[in-house]
């Protein structure tokens, strides 16, 4: 069974362009499938695959309230691509999800900043030296650009455009774009980058530079980001405990409050449809309703 999962994650790197994030995932979710069939010990063909969809129905219901449902459909995503790659390729005659439907998913309010709490943590970056520069660039940068941790920690030097004010980023599925990104980030960059000049001549390709280093002088992980952000939330005083991801969040929540059009912000965020990006339209009408509720004169009659 490993050796069809290894093959399958090479198809998807090689074939479909998957984000390492993604390879990880569905590497995990079609072992934990192939964990659970050991266990139970599902009947196999005489490639030693499990392919009927009782198999499947029956992992599926054993997650149900252990996972979110959110997390229950992610894996059925992934049995279905696996299953389907080993039709495709003459292992399997028929692919066992084709009747499973992913359960209805749930709708979260998705957590966000404010804007004076988003400012406050931006601010806690003040140091003048190498981490502390480099840590309010970060900051400037994921709330100016709304860009994935992960895309974020993928930038390189050559990724900004100064002049034109604009970062090329690679997105999920290896899809670029290019995003606008603030003056006031663009400043804090500049300062980070010439500050860390000395640090930057190792590199002899510019295209392999990484934009934020580590005390090593090598790439910033996604996970330390995600520590960065938790340091200067708490030196905010605040005691909400985020993500990367709420940045992301607050970022789309803003420009949507602001008037800003939603096909413009799905363009921003890199979102491959526009339902993706309807998920915040929610959030800034219930700011409307606030506001009217509060200020109208017969909204309370």
């Amino acid at each position: 069974m490993e050796d069809f999962i290894r093959s399958f994650v090479e198809y998807l790197e090689r074939e479909k362009g998957a984000s390492p994030e993604t390879l990880r995932a569905y590497r995990s979710d079609v072992e934990g499938f192939a964990r659970f069939t050991q266990h139970n010990k599902a009947p196999r063909n005489l490639s030693g695959l499990v392919a009927d969809p009782y198999s499947v129905r029956s992992y599926l219901a054993s997650l149900h309230g252990a996972c979110k449902r959110t997390t229950v459909n992610r894996k059925l995503a992934a049995l279905r691509s696996f299953f389907r790659y080993l039709v495709k390729e003459g292992l399997l005659d028929t692919n066992p999800t084709l009747e499973l439907y992913s359960a209805r998913q749930e709708r979260p309010v998705h957590r966000f900043l404010t804007v004076d709490e988003t400012f406050a943590l931006i601010e806690a970056a003040c140091e003048d030296n190498e981490q502390g520069l480099r840590d309010r660039a970060i900051l400037e940068t994921l709330y100016s650009t709304g860009l994935r941790v992960s895309e974020l920690s993928s930038l390189n030097a050559t990724s900004l455009s100064f002049q034109e004010g604009t970062v090329r980023v690679l997105g999920k599925g290896g899809k670029e774009r290019v995003t606008p990104i603030g003056a006031v980030a663009l400043t804090s960059l500049r300062k980070y980058l010439n500050h860390t000049a000395g640090r930057r001549v190792r590199f002899s390709d510019p295209m392999s530079e990484p934009l934020f280093l580590n005390l090593r002088g090598g790439r910033l992980t996604s996970r330390s980001i995600a520590r960065i952000l938790d340091k200067y939330m708490a030196k905010a005083g605040s005691m909400k405990k985020i993500s990367p991801h709420v940045v992301r969040h607050s970022f789309a929540t803003h420009l949507l409050d602001s008037g800003a059009d939603l096909r413009a912000i799905q363009e921003m965020l890199g979102h491959a449809s526009l339902s993706t990006t309807q998920k915040y339209t929610h959030v800034s009408i219930d700011k409307l309703m606030e506001v009217y509720d509060r200020c109208h004169p017969r909204s309370r009659q």
